[in-house]
């Protein structure tokens, strides 16, 4: 298992509008950066954890816990010439960009700004933290879930 750090803009796509659709999931589409990409296709299995982490928003931070629920698939935002995320150079027989499902899997007691995250000297390492990351999703050790968890009261 594998574990996720997932970054939304939370006037975009929040923890609590996951909570709210059906069955608790959402189609994790939009995705325009090719490493990010490859992760989904190669790296990211069903049944791995993350986070949803609000960023670009007043305080941003770990929101709560979610769980991959599908394989890497072609994003059908990508053929909508209608969509802010169509590329009108990918063709749906080679596909160019993918989704994947996420599922709501725990709420954290306290929400985990990035104040505590910097402050916390175990979480030097983790990617969200480093300059000019701007990646939407970065891997995590098992340690670092499992302190940020306990930093949000799970």
């Amino acid at each position: 298992m594998k574990y996720w750090l997932l970054k939304s803009e939370p006037d975009v796509f929040s923890f609590d509008d996951l909570k709210k659709r059906p069955k608790k999931t959402e189609p994790w589409n939009g995705v325009r950066n090719y490493q990010v990409r490859n992760m989904m296709r190669d790296d990211m299995k069903v049944g791995d954890l993350g986070f949803l982490y609000h960023s670009s928003c007043p305080e941003p931070g770990v929101a709560g816990v979610i769980r991959i629920v599908s394989e890497g698939k072609p994003d059908p935002t990508q053929f909508d010439d209608k969509s802010e995320y169509y590329d009108k150079g990918s063709k749906k027989e080679e596909p160019r960009w993918l989704l994947m499902d996420v599922a709501w899997e725990a709420d954290l007691k306290k929400f985990v700004s990035l104040t505590e995250l910097r402050e916390e000297p175990r979480l030097m390492d983790l990617l969200i933290l480093r300059r000019g990351n701007r990646l939407s999703i970065t891997e995590m050790t098992k340690r670092d879930f499992d302190l940020i968890c306990k930093m949000g009261g799970k």
